[in-house]
């Protein structure tokens, strides 16, 4: 039951971050945005989907289910972390890569001290969402997968950050 209740709460969680990015997203054009990364990003998208395929899928064949309460709470103190980010980048927050040509860069919150504070986020995420339910093969397979496209996405966005 837990894990049904945690895993609804985090779908609706990534369907709340999707209408938020859709929302910036339509600012941030409207201000002379323009979009990097356009490639990788069907990768994001099909990495998080499967993500969430295959915590279900691992925890429904575990022989004995059970979750870890320290991960759990550990996980959401990590929320309050991304509510710093969101609350930092503001209208700028998004799931892909827009800059606006000669804006300044954030440079307050998180970001005064971590150039990408949201990727911590996102590879602590996909670790401990599993690890939370001692699902081991989903925590290390998915963020193997993740490191690899992170280590792309963060070029395209140091890339666009430099322009």
């Amino acid at each position: 039951m837990i894990f049904i209740l945690f895993i609804s709460f985090i779908l609706l969680l990534r369907i709340a971050e999707l209408f938020l990015s859709k929302e910036n997203e339509k600012w941030l054009l409207q201000n002379g945005a323009v979009e990097y990364g356009k490639k990788h990003y069907s990768l994001i998208v099909a990495l998080h989907t499967l993500f969430f395929i295959s915590l279900i899928i691992e925890y429904t064949t575990q022989q004995t289910p059970s979750y870890s309460v320290f991960i759990l709470l550990f996980y959401f103190l990590l929320l309050v972390f991304k509510g710093w980010i969101f609350a930092s980048l503001g209208k700028f927050w998004n799931t892909k890569i827009f800059r606006i040509p000669n804006f300044p860069l954030i440079k307050t919150g998180p970001y005064k001290y971590v150039k990408h504070p949201n990727y911590i986020v996102v590879v602590a995420e996909i670790a401990l969402i599993p690890l939370a339910f001692h699902l081991y093969y989903t925590a290390i397979i998915f963020s193997l997968l993740n490191v690899i496209i992170l280590s792309i996405r963060i070029k395209e966005e140091n890339r666009a950050l430099e322009i």
